[in-house]
């Protein structure tokens, strides 16, 4: 079995990169991510050149829309309806005065007072720091929906003392 060269991937970018940056975009509605995106696909050809010896458009479309739609999980993830709550709360206080940032610190502690302590390791990682649910996972060496289970149950517990 032959594996493809740096020639061969060359001449695949030349002939199939504008047709996988054209689904990037269709899916993405976003420039920036479908560069992204269609730099994936590439990317993701050269690591597996041991494992291919023809590729065809198609192959390379279906890699596209995978990515894409892997890139759009993992947004909505990131952004997902729980950091609204306290993202709001903390960009109220970045704006308001020295009170409002003493009370929105109180209210923050007293948001994970009660809580475990690993609670706020998990909203650190996956909220501050950008996490996903399973890299969080990984590193509290929790399950995915355990992590998941938490954040939800933090997010009603948050909005309940908000409200």
């Amino acid at each position: 079995m032959k594996t493809l060269s740096m020639d061969d991937f060359d001449n695949l970018y030349r002939q199939y990169g504008p047709m996988v940056l054209r689904r990037c975009r269709f899916i993405l509605k976003n420039e920036e991510k479908a560069l992204d995106a269609m730099q994936d696909v590439f990317v993701r050809l050269i690591e597996r050149k041991e494992k291919l010896s023809n590729v065809c458009s198609s192959l390379l479309y279906t890699m596209a829309t995978n990515i894409c739609l892997n890139k759009i999980r993992a947004d909505k993830i990131r952004s997902g309806p729980e950091f609204d709550v306290i993202a709001e709360i903390i960009e109220d206080s970045s704006s308001a005065d020295e009170t409002g940032k003493i009370e929105t610190n109180i209210l923050l502690d007293c948001i994970f007072s009660e809580r475990d302590s690993k609670d706020r390791q998990i909203a650190i990682l996956h909220y501050v720091d950008g996490y996903t649910l399973e890299e969080t996972s990984q590193k509290m060496k929790m399950s995915v929906s355990g992590i998941r289970k938490r954040l939800e149950k933090l997010k009603d517990y948050a909005t309940a003392k908000v409200l």
